[in-house]
């Protein structure tokens, strides 16, 4: 495929990833913009918290499908892991740096797991029982959602994948770590809320 093609269709990615679904969802469900209520995140945890259980499940379904779709339709076109990987990205990057929000979205989780679902699958299903794991010990949604995060790049190099694809699970370890920076302040001083209390966010 043609250079200009595939840089498109990384540009078009960016801008898929900065589709605010939650934002999207809530208002249109709710009437409510979670921006302004709870942790003021866009991400499936806060949208259920302030818009209802029906919006918060229709915004996690939207960011999983958001990082899967485009991987899928590249994994269908041949190309190849680099730019594959490169699509990915910028997928991730434009959930968490949004184009229409002035670059203020969601943590990632659940995007990153819809990048894996499709291009990683055996890595997708790990990690999904290590965030389960890692909540039924903690009970900190937050915390499940970090350790999943940075078992990432060791998921991916112990299942044998690519370069690119080590890559790109170091990238994404990276900041959806720096994402819950908040998250792991209130953690080490003992005022994030566990899943007896609200759950923390982490979408």
């Amino acid at each position: 495929m043609s250079y200009p093609f595939i840089v498109g269709a990384v540009v078009a990615a960016y801008l898929l990833g900065s589709v605010p679904f939650g934002l999207l969802l809530a208002k249109t469900l709710s009437h409510k913009d979670p921006r302004q209520h709870g942790s003021g995140n866009i991400g499936a945890t806060n949208v259920m918290r302030t818009g209802g259980k029906l919006a918060g499940v229709l915004t996690l379904l939207a960011d999983i499908a958001k990082g899967a779709i485009p991987i899928l339709l590249a994994l269908l076109a041949g190309l190849q892991e680099t730019w594959i990987a490169a699509i990915a990205v910028a997928i991730f990057l434009g959930h968490i740096f949004p184009l229409y929000l002035g670059f203020k979205g969601g943590k990632g989780v659940a995007t990153m797991l819809g990048v894996m679902l499709p291009w990683q699958p055996m890595v997708a299903v790990i990690g999904v029982l290590v965030w389960f794991i890692a909540l039924k010990t903690s009970h900190y949604v937050s915390l499940s959602s970090i350790v999943a995060a940075l078992m990432l790049p060791l998921l991916i190099m112990s299942t044998g994948g690519s370069v690119p694809a080590l890559l790109v699970g170091i990238i994404f370890a990276a900041l959806v770590t720096w994402k819950h920076a908040g998250n792991i302040k209130r953690l080490v001083d003992g005022t994030e809320p566990s899943t007896g209390k609200k759950r923390g966010d982490s979408s």
